[in-house]
């Protein structure tokens, strides 16, 4: 690999679970940038289905862990990587053919942005649950994990996704905002989430609620810890 491809790749990774029906388009979605050098790596979290077959009919890496949830996923991609910047995919979603190519420019830049994220659209499958169906058709200012570019540099500062919650972007977003990452939005649509009713939030909404709470708490907590100390005086016994 050449010292440019070294200085601009981009890792792409991808979590998937029993995800066979989606998953090509999602590979597909990223293959089709404008932007290169890019590297895929699919980590098939424990599926039963043909979330392998499907994977390795496409130029990824394709590595298999016992069924952990998408945050030890993602966390397995990212020991592998070898780009300087991380990007992530779920296995239901898309990207917009220029979503990396606006993001790397911004990036570049701007060299004091950690990450950037894009708007987020939301669109309906035939199988979409009707208690989900709302949600489809709209536009989020996408503070969501398939949205961001981000230099690899930078997550590392704040470190790993937690392995055993629903939420754990949420969880890695508060902690990132503690150690004062720096982040912008792009103004155009650079990723489409599909609504289905499989959904993870859809699913187990009362589960991914009750963590989604105790993130927050867990946030709030350290802040209040680390008032308390930066107003503890230097040597003072506690």
């Amino acid at each position: 690999m050449t010292k440019f491809m070294q200085e601009s790749l981009v890792s792409v990774i991808i979590p998937v679970y029993n995800g066979a029906t989606f998953l090509h388009q999602a590979i597909e979605s990223v293959l089709t940038q404008s932007y290169r050098p890019l590297e895929i790596i699919v980590v098939d979290d424990g599926s039963v289905d043909d979330s392998a077959r499907v994977a390795q009919q496409y130029p990824v890496r394709y590595c298999f862990q016992s069924h952990n949830g998408p945050g030890a996923a993602r966390n397995c991609g990212i020991e592998q990587a070898h780009g300087k910047y991380l990007a992530f995919l779920d296995a239901d979603d898309l990207w917009t053919r220029e979503k990396l190519a606006r993001q790397i420019a911004t990036l570049t830049a701007r060299p004091e942005l950690d990450a950037v994220f894009g708007q987020v659209e939301q669109f309906m499958t035939p199988d979409t649950a009707a208690p989900s169906a709302i949600f489809a058709g709209t536009t989020l200012n996408g503070i969501h994990v398939g949205a961001m570019l981000i230099r690899h540099a930078a997550f590392k500062r704040v470190g790993m996704f937690g392995t055993h919650c629903h939420v754990d972007f949420i969880d890695w977003y508060l902690r990132a905002q503690e150690a004062k990452l720096e982040f912008t939005s792009l103004p155009e649509v650079v990723m489409r989430r599909r609504v289905h009713a499989n959904n993870l939030t859809i699913r187990s909404r009362e589960i991914v609620r009750a963590e989604y709470l105790l993130a927050i708490k867990s946030a709030l907590d350290r802040r209040k810890l680390l008032v308390r100390d930066e107003s503890t005086p230097t040597g003072s016994i506690l």
